[in-house]
């Protein structure tokens, strides 16, 4: 399987990207993103855009690919929602266009959040994102993260966020015993994206206990 990575260098997609070049099964990994992925693989090639916005520049270069893992994300806190509808649905859109455009069977798996489509800005903007997903690709499927416990240094880029992980560190073996079904490591969210990639039967809406249960599935035994 050969697939295609954003967000590389943020929480999310380090840890999907380290279960992608563990994976025997997978073969190559584009990562795109506007900085150079930080990771030396021979199965790993980075493509830098500087303008993320300009997805068309780069169409044509995708009917290889099998997959696409969409890691990226922004906080909305202290933005307005203009700002958060661009980096979010306008940015997620416009690749997944060129996506639909070279290779209209490819599984889109979008990292979303727990709580998607609720009443409150952000919930809505990603509501519409993942419903427009839903109708451009058939193999599109929304990925509802909840908590995401780092396992490998993984780091949130949020403002605030390395502290708040600092914080936590000690907690999180508890966080698990109390909600197993809302915590989730990154190595577990790897291997559940990669199963739910590979799985002609996956649902097209995981929520954050069908995640924990797919990454635990596809640990080692």
């Amino acid at each position: 399987m050969k697939v295609i990575l954003f967000g590389a260098t943020g929480m999310v997609g380090k840890g999907v990207l380290r279960q992608c070049l563990l994976d025997p099964k997978i073969e190559a990994v584009l990562s795109i993103g506007r900085k150079p992925s930080g990771v030396s693989d021979p199965k790993l090639r980075d493509l830098v855009c500087p303008d993320m916005f300009d997805a068309d520049a780069h169409a044509g270069q995708f009917h290889d690919y099998d997959a696409c893992f969409f890691c990226l994300g922004v906080s909305s806190v202290g933005m307005s929602e203009a700002d958060y509808t661009h980096l979010t649905y306008d940015l997620t859109l416009g690749w997944a266009r060129v996506l639909a455009r070279d290779n209209p069977a490819m599984r889109f798996l979008y990292v979303s959040g727990m709580g998607t489509g609720g009443k409150s800005m952000w919930a809505q903007v990603k509501g519409r994102t993942e419903n427009d997903l839903l109708a451009l690709l058939p193999g599109a499927i929304m990925i509802r993260l909840a908590a995401l416990r780092p396992m490998h240094g993984e780091r949130s880029k949020a403002p605030g966020g390395g502290v708040l992980l600092t914080l936590l560190s000690p907690l999180w073996p508890l966080f698990q015993k109390l909600w197993p079904n809302a915590v989730i490591t990154t190595e577990e969210l790897g291997r559940a994206m990669i199963l739910a990639a590979r799985n002609d039967n996956t649902k097209r809406v995981l929520e954050s206990a069908d995640l924990v249960a797919l990454g635990r599935r596809g640990a080692a035994p």
